[in-house]
């Protein structure tokens, strides 16, 4: 019995070496294989976020033409600035523009500008009366296909049968460079521009208002009853086969497919209760179900947290429960609480699927008015984008996709600096 003890417990033998180099080598592997995993997942990020940079800073800037425009005092009234006549006032600061030029020539100069430059001149008179009867440099946004040509997508080398612009319009672009009229300016229409049909104009304000009216309604939904029922489930259920049974259901509406909730609110919200279509009121109500079970296990795991030392101590010195819940645990699992919500809206601020059934995917020219009125949302809005046939709206999706990322951002890294900030150690 000694010697096949001694054998067994012979640690300095070839056997015992055998097995310990196979367990570092195992190990040795391991590592490898995380480090791996790592690098490709950062690999993966760099080329996903270095396509969307290469792809969407087209979309952060703009070209520009100075136009001279006259605001001759016999076509616009300055105290009535709406009834004027733009189009002849446009006309005619072209024609100055290309002298010499008559008919389809000048027609075609005229569609270097964006086809809602009169409208443009009409809201810089609104603006601003006193130049009516002065002669100003209006900055006015080129249409699409020279604003391709500009930011060099289009070709000017290549023949004239496969270029969007042929060799005139291309030599009218290049004498308004000679004569240092385009310019290349940061685009802030993409944030206080709502959508157009034109992608020189198109922008995100109507997106970023119609977001933030639906994540305020998912927040003041979501958050009471998320953070009530996760107390009531926590500190005052009884534990029997109904409570286990919700406690099931919530984890389980926690993986559900983001489409199902859509298709909930489809047919309660606007099915059965006849709420506006397209409306952030509702889209709020499909996020705050959405986001309803994430925040209650996020709850219940920083009420769990909190030692039970605390609660005996408060119960100890007389407190009622109400008391030991909302002055001692709450308090003090408020860290968890709020880094949870924060990261449940920043999800619900992503999500395209249920906003897309209940039709905030609408065409809408200004950012809503309220609640009920008809908005789009930040993913919806690049998912029209995205869906567009005109070449400038491939810069204004990749664009969109790195503002709404920014926001994320925003959010998870106020989440980071409270749960850093509020966090306890015990």
């Amino acid at each position: 019995m000694s010697s096949i003890a001694d054998r067994t417990h012979d640690w300095s033998g070839e056997a015992a070496a055998a097995r310990r180099r196979r367990r570092y080598a195992a190990d040795r592997r391991l590592r490898i294989y995380g480090m791996s995993a790592i690098g490709i997942a950062i690999l993966l990020l760099g080329i996903l976020v270095t396509t969307l940079v290469f792809t969407g800073y087209r979309g952060f800037i703009q070209t520009t033409i100075s136009l001279p425009v006259t605001f001759d005092a016999e076509l616009v009234d300055a105290r009535s600035p709406t009834e004027g006549n733009y189009r002849e006032i446009l006309s005619r600061s072209i024609e100055q523009l290309f002298p010499g030029l008559e008919g389809p020539a000048l027609r075609r100069a005229g569609q270097i500008l964006t086809n809602n430059a009169q409208f443009l001149l009409r809201s810089a008179v609104y603006d601003d009366p006193t130049l009516v009867g002065r002669t100003v440099d209006v900055a006015i946004p080129a249409s699409d296909p020279y604003d391709q040509l500009n930011k060099g997508i289009i070709d000017r080398d290549l023949p004239e049968n496969r270029r969007r612009l042929n060799d005139e319009q291309i030599s009218l672009f290049e004498q308004l460079e000679e004569d240092g009229r385009v310019e290349t300016r940061f685009n802030w229409g993409l944030f206080f521009n709502a959508d157009s049909r034109f992608p020189e104009l198109a922008g995100l304000a109507g997106a970023i208002v119609g977001s933030f009216f639906a994540l305020l309604v998912c927040f003041l939904i979501s958050v009471p009853m998320g953070v009530g029922a996760a107390v009531y489930l926590e500190e005052f259920a009884p534990k029997n086969r109904w409570t286990e049974l919700v406690e099931v259901n919530i984890n389980n509406l926690a993986a559900v497919p983001s489409i199902v909730f859509g298709l909930l609110g489809l047919a309660v919200f606007l099915g059965w209760f006849g709420m506006p279509r397209s409306a952030p009121l509702v889209g709020g109500l499909v996020l705050s179900l959405m986001t309803l079970p994430t925040i209650i296990i996020v709850t219940r795991a920083s009420l769990k947290a909190v030692p039970p030392s605390i609660r005996e101590a408060a119960l100890g010195v007389g407190a009622s429960r109400h008391e030991v819940i909302m002055h001692h645990v709450l308090p003090l699992a408020l860290p968890g609480i709020l880094t949870g919500t924060i990261i449940g809206l920043a999800q619900a601020l992503g999500e395209t699927a249920p906003l897309l059934l209940i039709g905030m995917n609408a065409f809408i020219t200004s950012p809503p008015g309220g609640l009920l009125s008809s908005s789009t949302a930040l993913p919806t809005q690049i998912f029209i984008w995205a869906d567009s046939p005109e070449r400038g709206f491939v810069a204004l999706t990749s664009a969109g996709i790195l503002v709404l990322l920014g926001f994320l951002i925003v959010m998870n890294g106020i989440a980071i600096f409270l749960r850093q900030r509020l966090e306890k150690s015990w």
